[in-house]
């Protein structure tokens, strides 16, 4: 019988997960108002809500953090975590923030203004929200293959040039502060970004004189899909690859919860040091010192080695074939997978898997909720919940692109039989699918509601 893949790893510790009864499960979700995010973590037995945060770090790690210097300026940490940046990335300029959000709020509110739009492939939910929350206008103009959940293409995460130049010709250069490219595309179910199309982004961008940033959350599991998808990169190394891709950029934001296999930090890194100062301003109100940014001298340690661990290719192998099982299980179990798995996670689209069910009602909530219920899997909508908006000139609710739910897979933490036990779990729900019900939401915030709503069952 074939091996799908082999950890690369050892476990050292454990942490005990319980289950808990069907009875109970809907106890807690009607508790939490219908919303996952509001259930403990304690009554949830896998948890695929997210991977940003929630990896596990390894030995190194762990040992680097107990030499942190917790000194409030100028800490030998920084100089740490200051040097792997500048190593793996290429970035010459780096200031730390305590997460993801952190850096795009400080790079938005230096560089960004009410009125003013930033295109990107797909912006994720905070960053669209912070540039929302300074009236700005974000832009999706990710290539239409990413809303087909069928066709099997390399790199679905793409930005559609030709939309991205007609947009900027006719919004004006002066009203884009900055452009993004986020790698991979989150929104677009984790799907990976072509380095022919990063370099041809920033060339569109540096044409018209605007700064070119990358959302860099996922950057090493984008390198790796480059190196394994497209042509003329299989003898080059992700560490060559990664530096090739941020050459084309002005700079980035990071949530280092992800691809640095840490459970926080981020940073901003860039390539003109006039911009440092500027946001230096910002960071210092905002985050904390230009040396620290809202984290302990021991967290940037830790991210100082998972930067270099989140390169390695014998890890990036185990992290994709793991995802890429996952999303074989899923299918199997009668859950409709979009196609290809990504990197960080597989992602259903529930508007096939419970037809019935229109965007207005939610069908990824619904599908998720019913996840949890059958046997304590947690995870996420990426949908009309998260991204339905009013059109600016009718106010008609536009939904989401797609309507999916996400696995998003803690790096290092299940194994191959908690894989199998979601699928079971799966099956469950996939052969009952005709029997569930839609949502509405009963109460929600402007920005962001998807974190804190309550939704009632129709």
């Amino acid at each position: 019988m074939p091996i799908p893949f082999v950890e690369p790893f050892r476990i050292k510790v454990v942490e005990p997960i319980k289950q808990t009864t069907r009875a109970e499960r809907q106890r807690f979700l009607a508790e939490a108002h219908n919303n996952l995010f509001g259930v403990a973590a304690e009554d949830v037995f896998i948890d695929f809500l997210t991977d940003s945060g929630t990896n596990a770090m390894s030995d190194r790690q762990w040992s680097a953090m107990m030499v942190g210097d917790e000194s409030y300026a100028g800490a030998r940490s920084f100089a740490h975590f200051e040097k792997a940046v500048q190593e793996v990335l290429g970035f010459p300029f780096v200031l730390p923030t305590h997460q993801g959000r952190g850096a795009e709020g400080v790079l938005f509110k230096t560089l960004v203004s009410a009125g003013q739009c930033v295109p990107n492939n797909r912006h994720f939910d905070t960053t669209q929200a912070n540039l929302m929350a300074l009236g700005a206008n974000p832009v999706d103009l990710a290539v239409a293959e990413a809303a087909d959940p069928i066709r099997d293409l390399p790199f679905k995460g793409n930005m559609d040039l030709e939309k991205l130049e007609q947009f900027i010709v006719e919004t004006g250069a002066d009203n884009i502060p900055i452009g993004m490219l986020t790698i991979t595309n989150n929104s677009a179910a984790g799907q990976p970004v072509s380095l022919a199309n990063i370099k041809a982004t920033a060339e569109i961008y540096h044409r018209h004189g605007i700064p070119f940033f990358i959302d860099a959350c996922r950057f090493a599991e984008n390198a790796w899909f480059i190196k394994n998808r497209e042509p003329g990169y299989a003898d080059r190394s992700v560490a060559e690859i990664v530096l090739e891709t941020f050459s084309y950029a002005d700079g980035c934001t990071m949530s280092a919860k992800k691809d640095a296999i840490v459970n926080i930090g981020g940073f901003i890194a860039c390539r003109d040091e006039n911009l440092k100062l500027k946001l230096s301003e910002r960071l210092i109100i905002q985050e904390g010192f230009i040396t620290y940014g809202g984290l302990a001298g021991r967290d940037l340690e830790a991210v100082a080695v998972g930067l270099r661990e989140g390169i390695s290719e014998d890890y990036l192998d185990y992290r994709e074939r793991h995802t890429r099982y996952l999303g074989e299980v899923l299918q199997s179990a009668g859950l409709s997978v979009y196609q290809p798995t990504g990197g960080h996670a597989v992602y259903v689209d529930a508007a096939q898997t419970l037809p019935h069910i229109p965007p207005a009602q939610f069908p990824g909530v619904a599908l998720a909720n019913m996840l949890y219920i059958e046997g304590g899997v947690r995870t996420v909508e990426i949908g009309s919940l998260m991204f339905s908006h009013p059109d600016p000139l009718t106010g008609e609710v536009i939904p989401a692109p797609n309507e999916l739910v996400r696995f998003a897979i803690p790096r290092r933490v299940y194994t191959r039989s908690h894989l199998d036990y979601v699928g079971e779990v799966a099956r469950i729900v996939a052969n009952s699918a005709d029997q569930i019900k839609g949502l509405q939401v009963t109460w929600a915030p402007e920005l962001l509601r998807h974190f804190i709503a309550r939704l009632a069952w129709l």
